[in-house]
């Protein structure tokens, strides 16, 4: 099974964006609420999501992956549950399907766009990415098969990002790597807050920590756009 959090706008939303948090992916959702990763990026803006207009769904780990998502968000598998998360969403809501990750959830979003030639994403959205291998990763954005992409493709990145899974350099390879998008387009910012955790962790560049309100806004618009 496949577990998701689901947000719900004012009214009629613009679209439906699908959420996959950084790191295992674990969320450790239950009947409560998120137990887990509530400083990602895309999670603790989830209410900005909401307040853009948008239908919202945040992706647990899927019910057999104990450990998380660690070396498996670029496989076969993955897409097939992320093409039940979108297939579940159209059933709500008649409206475009765009998938949106920060960090190693840039990973599912395009491993998915990639994949799913029939019942894939509208569009999709690539935060911080990760393009680098790591300790606990040999995963990467390379791996997720971005030539292959066909849908409009954002990539969005902070130049101060100092993680060294994910330096702004990788942002403009994954652009220059999108041969096949109608349309792509890297966004980047600058400024913010001091970071308050690790550079690969959320209070910090990697997580546009104190431009939240710039950003999640400018992605807004750009999916509204295209």
């Amino acid at each position: 099974t496949e577990s998701f959090l689901l947000l719900r706008p004012a009214g009629a939303p613009a679209a439906s964006v699908i959420i996959f948090a950084g790191g295992d992916g674990n969320l450790a959702m239950t009947a409560g609420g998120i137990a887990q990763l509530q400083g990602n990026f895309l999670v603790r803006t989830r209410m900005r999501w909401v307040r853009e207009g948008f239908l919202v769904a945040i992706l647990d780990r899927p019910s057999d992956r104990k450990n998380g998502l660690w070396n498996f968000r670029t496989t076969s598998d993955h897409a097939a549950d992320v093409k039940q998360a979108i297939a579940a969403m159209r059933e709500l809501a008649r409206v475009p399907v765009w998938l949106v990750g920060t960090s190693m959830g840039s990973l599912s979003a395009a491993n998915a766009a990639a994949r799913l030639a029939d019942g894939g994403p509208d569009g999709i959205v690539l935060t911080s990415s990760v393009t680098e291998p790591s300790k606990v990763s040999y995963e990467t954005t390379r791996h997720a098969g971005l030539g292959d992409i066909r849908v409009p493709t954002l990539v969005v990145h902070h130049k101060d990002d100092t993680c060294r899974a994910s330096p702004f350099s990788g942002a403009e390879d994954i652009l220059k790597a999108l041969k096949r998008a109608p349309v792509k387009e890297l966004m980047a910012f600058e400024g913010g807050s001091p970071a308050i955790s690790a550079p690969c962790e959320a209070k910090a560049p990697h997580g546009y920590l104190g431009i939240e309100a710039q950003v999640v806004p400018a992605i807004g618009a750009w999916i509204r756009t295209h």
